[in-house]
């Protein structure tokens, strides 16, 4: 193989795994109507399933990238997907409620870690202009996820059983940690890395101010998407396949919107992308809410609320630049940040639902939720000006 098809394939088997968790994360919301009922549950109940796994995200990013921190990226990678792989597939064989649960928690554990690190080695192998873009190629076997895998799991969520669900994306997990141990270069460790050194991060307020705005700002694409499936079959006679086109259509809006928010963040800068995003946002959810009830148009918010949610980009792309040297914790974080707001976001949207404030709640608890994370982005960029100016005033 040349150097460039070498790196097409690493990128390939990188963005396999980021398919896989796509299709585990975001398949679990579309086949929360046919769990609960099998396991005799309330929606909002069911929605603690979605939490567990968004819980298991935040304990194991910070976990991983100390464990990870002497490995070769390439053994640390395929050793995550590997597990992610095993667990899923437990959690489709497994009985009962909190079995499910338990196994959902520890599918999240390597959820931060492998997207993380997956997108630094993208990011690192282009020009430090286009680190955007490298970012966003790993990203998209997420969102693409969404337009084969996710509408896939649904199908067979309605088929032949909710479980097959959570066996397709430990397959494609599996596969994943295969591709990685054969394509992607053999780099060295570093055997002089102190893991512990990672937690630095934590300590960073200019890191922990943007993870704040991804834990925030991003719950309201979760509240609304988490209960969308639900939704229309609670409000609309919508014909079967709109399940399955729901959640395609979503991973079409999202694949666009990562595609063009990795351009929209190298023309705009991070700063004025971020908000572009907020903005989109909160708009699209707002749609959203008015939509409920209307299966055509909920099944457009569903393509609207994933094409403007591209904050994960300049989000990402301004971790690279505050965090230092623990980058590999940086970044896991941010998709922790992210999977808070996907607990954050169903929980305060169930909470509203079961105080009886109809379907229509998640949309509004939506755009607050990314009105706060405005706020948070603007918080966060005060303090990054006065960093900036007291480092100035003491050199």
């Amino acid at each position: 193989m040349t150097q460039k098809s070498e790196f097409r394939a690493a990128i390939l088997s990188l963005s396999l795994g980021a398919f896989a968790i796509g299709t585990s994360e975001f398949a679990a919301m579309g086949l929360l109507p046919f769990f609960a009922a099998d396991l005799g549950l309330s929606d909002p109940q069911a929605g603690h399933v979605i939490s567990a796994y968004a819980l298991g995200v935040v304990v194991g990013a910070p976990l991983t990238s100390i464990l990870g921190a002497k490995l070769p990226r390439r053994r640390y990678l395929a050793a995550l997907m590997a597990f992610y792989g095993l667990v899923n597939m437990l959690a489709a064989i497994m009985p009962g409620l909190a079995s499910l649960t338990g196994m959902r928690f520890l599918a999240g554990l390597p959820h931060g870690g492998f997207l993380g690190v997956a997108m630094l080695y993208a990011a690192d192998a282009l020009p430090a202009g286009q680190r955007a873009r490298g970012a966003a190629r790993v990203l998209l076997g997420l969102t693409i996820a969404n337009i084969i895998g996710v509408p896939l799991a649904g199908w067979m969520g309605q088929s032949i059983g909710w479980r097959w669900g959570f066996a397709l994306p430990g397959v494609l997990a599996l596969a994943s940690a295969w591709a990685i141990l054969r394509f992607a270069p053999r780099v060295g460790g570093n055997p002089d890395a102190r893991p512990w050194d990672e937690l630095q991060a934590l300590r960073n307020p200019r890191v922990l101010w943007v993870l704040a705005v991804g834990a925030i700002g991003f719950g309201g694409l979760f509240s609304v998407y988490a209960f969308l499936t639900a939704a229309i079959l609670a409000t609309t006679d919508a014909p079967a396949y709109v399940v399955p086109l729901t959640l395609a259509v979503f991973g079409v809006g999202g694949t666009l919107g990562t595609w063009g928010a990795g351009r929209m963040t190298e023309a705009l800068g991070i700063d004025r992308a971020a908000y572009v995003s907020l903005l989109a946002m909160a708009l699209t959810q707002g749609f959203a809410a008015l939509a409920v009830g209307n299966w055509p148009m909920m099944v457009l918010s569903s393509f609207l609320i994933a094409a403007g949610a591209g904050l994960v980009i300049p989000l990402q792309t301004r971790l690279m630049d505050v965090a230092g040297s623990a980058q590999s914790m940086a970044a896991a974080m941010n998709h922790a940040a992210f999977n808070a707001a996907n607990a954050l976001g169903p929980f305060l949207a169930g909470l509203a639902l079961s105080a009886g404030w109809g379907w229509r709640a998640p949309g509004v608890v939506g755009v607050l939720l990314t009105i706060a994370g405005a706020v948070a982005w603007t918080l966060a960029l005060r303090h990054g000006r006065k960093a900036r100016a007291a480092a100035a005033t003491a050199g």
